[in-house]
């Protein structure tokens, strides 16, 4: 199939991985919990840091910036694997709770781990490469933060329905991305444009209840808090969206079975 074929196919991914978010709300949730979580882990961390001992000081500032990089690249992890847990068992017809999906993350902790421990160190390096004043090395740096966010794109889903050690979740990752590149770049894009769509919605009626209640401090403050829930939905949204569609590549990239729910997808084109 061509680049725009794939393109299209990625699209209709993306539509009508909005159906079963729309039929199965619930799986918005999974973001919304790694958003408090990990901004509770931050405020712990620092928080924590400032108070014993501050970060002027160089090993210190590193060693906090490693923590933050594992615990929340963790965190965001376990919430994306009970997502994807659930997502494939709507596929099926299923009604998960939030409980399971918790429980089905939780049995993977051990694996997650271990890509957010990867996921850190590799943070650290580029973080190092970047600091430096060499333009090669910055230059150098971007691409393989490019070639890594490739190569580790389907690493959550590889994690929960694969059982398999950490050199080999890494291969199974890139294999299944190189599989639906095309798909993947349409899905992305189209969940890209459905969100800004939601964003645009909500800040025109956070304009309007700015106008209609007047521009004095009561419409300022309906405004930004409108604007602020706008903010909020469309994360949740858009990250749900985005998972929900992984998870359909994933499911038929390995298992070669098409999810009911993605009918307007054209999964055979692909190959």
């Amino acid at each position: 199939m061509g680049f725009f074929g794939r393109l299209t196919t990625g699209w209709n991914l993306a539509k009508d991985s909005m159906h079963v978010l729309r039929e199965e709300p619930s799986l918005a949730i999974f973001p919304l919990l790694s958003g408090i979580f990990g901004l509770v882990f931050m405020a712990a961390l620092f928080g924590g840091t400032y108070a014993t001992m501050g970060l002027e000081q160089g090993p210190v500032a590193y060693a906090v910036l490693f923590v933050l990089y594992f615990g929340s690249t963790f965190i965001a992890a376990f919430f994306n694997a009970a997502l994807v847990h659930n997502a494939r068992e709507v596929f099926h017809g299923r009604d998960p709770t939030l409980e399971e999906g918790m429980r089905a993350a939780w049995s993977h902790r051990r694996a997650l781990a271990i890509w957010a421990l990867v996921a850190a160190t590799v943070g650290m390096i580029l973080r190092a490469i970047e600091s430096s004043d060499n333009p090669l090395a910055n230059v150098a740096a971007m691409l393989f933060s490019v070639a890594w966010s490739i190569l580790t794109y389907f690493i959550v889903p590889v994690i929960v329905f694969e059982d398999v050690g950490p050199t080999e979740m890494f291969k199974r990752s890139g294999e299944t991305f190189k599989s639906t590149w095309g798909e993947t770049a349409g899905a992305g894009f189209g969940v890209g444009i459905v969100t800004a769509l939601f964003a645009l919605v909500g800040f025109a009626i956070a304009l309007a209840i700015f106008f209609v209640l007047g521009t004095g401090t009561i419409g300022l403050v309906g405004g930004v808090v409108v604007g602020a829930i706008v903010l909020l939905g469309a994360y949740l949204f858009g990250s749900a969206l985005g998972y929900i569609a992984r998870t359909a590549l994933y499911v038929y990239a390995t298992e070669g079975e098409q999810p009911e729910a993605f009918n307007n997808v054209d999964f055979g084109r692909t190959h």
